[in-house]
């Protein structure tokens, strides 16, 4: 399974990334992490200190033109993935040190091969953190092209589910086959009702709901991973997501809720 996480800056991308990472670490699965962020943090969310994180290699750019064929996925690792405290594959796919060092493309082309090799091999879960924006659905074919699953992380914004309804078409695009969207930092219960009327009114289907914790801020503040006894209502709700992500159901309810999207358009376009 590969699942793209992608969303506005800001939103906790990587907070939710780390979550479902342990989440299914938790679950006995063996868990790939691929931080694309020019500025990244996931290895610092999922337990390893700034100095490891600040220092981990670079995975090449040559994958982009054709290098895969020169690593297997079990050598890839071997050399250019970190190991988190709970057993956790890391790799670090960019990081912007220089100004004026040129564009990330090839980078972004990189992660696509990656994912469009058998990475399955040395992971069952392959999860990709995007850096915020949607120019990455673009780049190089499509950083996500060969993803199973898109979650589009959003804040209680009317702005930010609309960057989520954007992302659909673009995702769509790509053939991406699952694509649902994941309310963030939601004040409970207000936020969930806002979440699922813009939700419904922009054809975002949506996989759950997290809420806001005061944990999650303070573990941001420390520099640290969220301990295991904090933001016990953030992780129930990511358990959620972990079900969503494996069930079959879930494949089912994206597809329902794509069919909404397509006949409230067809009613508007009558309409007009």
């Amino acid at each position: 399974m590969k699942v793209g996480i992608v969303g506005k800056g800001g939103v906790g991308k990587t907070t939710l990334s780390s979550l479902i990472c342990e989440g299914f670490r938790a679950r006995g699965k063996r868990v790939l992490a691929i931080d694309t962020d020019s500025n990244p943090n996931l290895a610092i969310s999922l337990g390893l200190s700034e100095e490891a994180a600040n220092s981990a290699p670079i995975v090449p750019r040559a994958l982009a033109v054709g290098g895969m064929a020169q690593w297997t996925p079990e050598r890839l690792i071997e050399t250019f993935a970190l190991t988190t405290p709970s057993g956790i594959m890391m790799l670090h796919a960019m990081r912007v040190d220089q100004a004026g060092a040129g564009c990330t493309c090839t980078s972004h082309a990189a992660v696509r091969s990656i994912l469009g090799s058998a990475i399955e091999e040395m992971a069952d879960i392959t999860l990709v953190d995007m850096e915020a924006g949607l120019e990455h659905l673009s780049r190089s074919g499509g950083t996500l092209a060969y993803a199973d699953i898109l979650l589009m992380v959003m804040e209680p914004t009317r702005k930010s589910i609309l960057t989520a309804a954007r992302t659909i078409e673009l995702a769509q695009e790509l053939g991406i086959p699952r694509i649902a969207g994941v309310g963030n930092k939601a004040k409970l219960p207000q936020d969930a009702a806002f979440y699922e009327e813009v939700a419904a009114e922009f054809g975002v289907p949506i996989a759950g709901i997290v809420p806001w914790n005061a944990d999650v801020p303070l573990a941001d503040r420390r520099g640290t991973p969220i301990l295991p006894e904090e933001a016990a209502s953030v992780r129930a709700a990511v358990e959620g997501l972990l079900e969503f992500i494996e069930s079959p159901e879930a494949e089912r309810n994206a597809l329902l809720a794509e069919r909404a999207r397509i006949e409230r358009r067809l009613i508007q376009l009558n309409a007009d």
